[in-house]
């Protein structure tokens, strides 16, 4: 039975289409309700997007926690009210004698490490219980809080020793924590190198365990559904929780998981949540160290089925 199906699709999302467009369209190509996905991207960015399928959307909100990476172009030159290339013009300072690559480079070193952003007003952090964007669509500016994010690594990709103007461009990569907003990255680069700037090109290279190579584009999921070969479309759930620690019980235990029980506190766990899995490599719930009794866990979310 097609509501059977269960498992992370790890999506190629296409630019033009929302996070919301993409789950749509896979609940009518896979014929079942339970589609989520695990994160959003903006219409405009492309790449990976993990899709909860079944039994899997019960671990969709540990997804949206993994770091991520991404190709990004920077053009230098103006700005946006968006901060990528689909906002009206705010600021413009053209760049007759381009820019050096030693000079990118070297800004783009200081930003590898804890960094502070204010996010774009067009962007869905919610201020006083509204969306940032909300209150831009109104021509509302309100103060945004600071936020704290984390690149882990920013290498410029573009070789050419100098970059001509009047508006010169430089790719980079660059992987970070969750919630680090690229446009944002891309509008301070600029700032850091003396003009304005925006994020001209995005495309999301992995998130979390799901890398670019893995996904599959609609095209492909057609193909292989008109083979019949729904369930190879799909890694198994196991694969966005890897990164947790786990344990392995037997089945007179298994039993007691599957019921939601209370169970003592193996030696060996350092950290929650951890999965318990069965003895077939079946992860049966997520735990946590009970709140109340140290030695003794407690399910935070149950994910076997009968």
């Amino acid at each position: 039975m097609a509501e059977q199906l269960q498992g992370i699709l790890p999506l190629l999302k296409p630019a033009g289409m929302t996070s919301h467009d993409c789950v749509a369209r896979l609940r009518k190509l896979l014929k079942t309700k339970k589609v989520g996905h695990t994160g959003t991207l903006d219409p405009e960015v492309s790449g990976v997007l993990p899709i909860c399928i079944g039994r899997a959307t019960k671990v969709a909100q540990y997804m949206s926690d993994y770091p991520k990476a991404y190709e990004a172009e920077v053009t230098v030159g103006w700005s946006t009210t968006t901060e990528d290339a689909h906002g009206e013009k705010v600021e413009e300072q053209s760049v007759p004698e381009g820019l050096e690559l030693v000079d990118v480079v070297r800004v783009a070193s200081s930003f590898v490490g804890e960094i502070k952003q204010v996010p774009p007003m067009y962007s869905a952090v919610k201020v006083n219980g509204k969306k940032l964007y909300q209150y831009a669509r109104e021509g509302i500016e309100v103060e945004r809080p600071v936020r704290q994010a984390t690149i882990f690594e920013l290498s410029v990709t573009t070789t050419a020793s100098h970059l001509p103007g009047p508006d010169p461009t430089f790719s980079f990569f660059v992987s970070c924590s969750k919630g680090t907003y690229i446009r944002t990255l891309a509008v301070d680069m600029g700032k850091a190198l003396g003009y304005p700037a925006h994020m001209s090109h995005l495309r999301r290279t992995s998130s979390g365990p799901f890398k670019l190579e893995d996904c599959l584009t609609f095209e492909e999921i057609e193909e292989r559904i008109a083979a019949d070969q729904k369930e190879a479309l799909l890694l198994p759930l196991e694969t966005a929780i890897a990164h947790f620690g786990r344990i392995t019980v037997d089945e007179e235990t298994e039993a007691k998981v599957r019921n939601g029980s209370v169970l003592p506190l193996p030696k060996e766990v350092q950290k929650s949540p951890f999965g318990v899995y069965n003895k077939n490599g079946t992860c049966l719930a997520l735990y946590k160290v009970h709140p109340d009794k140290p030695d003794m866990m407690k399910p935070e979310k149950v994910l076997a089925v009968d």
